[in-house]
């Protein structure tokens, strides 16, 4: 398995178009047959940053999701939103409880 975790800040002004563009992209992606898990997660001290938890059957897969229609329509959204270019950093599970 493929755990991906995206770091996101967005401006202040845009973070419900950010949350309910994020929502959308979310539920497609719980769709694909690769995907385990899509997660969004807003930091509680500061409402402008976001980790978005992916979690894919493998790498294949998650080169399958950024080739949805529904991945390109996000990131396209969501690009104006950000106060600073987002982030990823690649996990592999050591241990599963």
């Amino acid at each position: 398995m493929l755990l991906v975790l995206v770091y996101v800040h967005v401006r202040q002004d845009c973070i419900d178009a950010f949350r309910e563009a994020s929502e959308q992209n979310a539920r497609e992606s719980r769709k694909e047959t690769g995907v385990v898990r899509f997660d969004i997660l807003q930091q509680q001290d500061d409402p402008t940053k976001f980790v978005l938890y992916e979690a894919y059957k493998d790498e294949d897969s998650a080169k399958a999701h950024k080739e949805t229609a529904h991945y390109a329509k996000w990131r396209d959204t969501v690009a104006p939103m950000m106060a600073e270019p987002r982030y990823s950093v690649k996990y592999s599970f050591c241990l599963e409880i």
